[in-house]
C-alpha cells in the first residue's frame, strides 16, 4: 500500500459553510445577470451599476466582485443574444435563395433588436477586452457581408447597398417604441418589410435602380462604456 492517504472527495474536504457560500455566490451572479438583462432590454445599457445592484438585492461591492467593469457585465449579459444573432445570419447564408435568406435575416434581427434596447447598444459598442463577444459579432458581420454579396449576385438586392446600410437599418429599428412586446414585434416587422422593399433590385428588364443613393457612411463602433 502507498504511504499516501487516499484523496478524499471534495464533499469531505469542504466545510458545509463554504459550500453554502459558493451556492450564494452563484445565486447572486445569476440574479445580477437576470436583472441586468431585463433592465438593459427596457432602458438600454446606460443604467448605473449601483442601480443594477439595488434591483438585484446585492451591495455594490458584491456586484463589482462578480463583474469588475460595466463592460464585463454587458458582454456577459448579451453573450447569448450575440450568439443567436450570429446563428440567424448563418441560417440566412445557408438558404439556397440568398435574397430570401437576406430578407429573413433582416426581419428576425430587427425583431430581436426592437425587443431589446440594450442589445442594439451592445452590438454597436466597442468592447476591446471582450474577446468572445467581439468574435461572435465579427462572425455575424462577416457572414452578413457574404450574404449581401450573394443577394446582389443573384439579382435580388440592389447593387449599391452595402453592409453599412444594413447596420443603419438595425440602428433605426432599435428606435421603435411600443406599448407592448406584441406591438413592438408588429411594428418591427412592418419596418423591416418597408426596408426590404427599398433594398430590392428592380425586376430584370425594367428600369434600373432609382436615383443613385448618397455615398455610404461608415458608422464606427461607439467607444466602450
Amino acid at each position: 500500500m502507498s504511504g499516501h492517504p487516499e484523496t478524499a472527495p471534495p464533499e469531505a474536504l469542504e466545510p458545509h459553510a463554504a459550500r453554502e457560500l459558493r451556492s450564494d455566490a452563484r445565486d447572486n451572479r445569476e440574479r445580477i445577470l437576470q436583472v441586468a438583462r431585463t433592465t438593459f432590454a427596457e432602458q438600454g445599457i446606460d443604467v448605473p451599476m449601483r442601480e443594477l445592484a439595488r434591483r438585484a438585492g446585492v451591495g455594490p461591492a458584491t456586484l463589482y466582485r462578480r463583474f469588475p467593469t460595466k463592460e464585463a457585465l454587458v458582454t456577459e449579459a448579451f453573450g447569448e443574444q450575440m450568439a443567436t444573432c450570429a446563428a440567424i445570419v448563418e441560417e440566412g447564408l445557408a438558404d439556397p435563395d440568398p435574397w430570401h435568406g437576406l430578407r429573413t435575416v433582416i426581419e428576425r434581427v430587427c425583431v430581436m433588436h426592437a425587443l431589446d434596447r440594450g442589445f442594439t447598444a451592445a452590438f454597436v459598442t466597442a468592447f476591446p477586452d471582450a474577446v468572445d463577444f467581439t468574435q461572435e459579432r465579427t462572425r455575424a458581420l462577416r457572414s452578413l457581408a457574404e450574404l449581401i454579396q450573394r443577394a446582389k449576385d443573384g439579382g435580388g438586392l440592389r447593387r449599391d447597398v452595402g453592409l453599412d446600410d444594413l447596420i443603419m437599418v438595425i440602428m433605426a429599428n432599435s428606435g421603435i417604441r411600443a406599448t407592448s412586446r406584441k406591438a413592438a414585434v408588429a411594428a418591427s416587422r412592418r419596418f423591416a418589410a418597408l426596408q426590404v422593399q427599398a433594398l430590392q433590385a428592380p425586376p430584370t428588364g425594367t428600369r434600373p435602380d432609382g436615383a443613385p443613393l448618397p455615398p455610404a457612411v461608415r458608422l464606427p463602433l461607439l467607444a466602450a462604456i
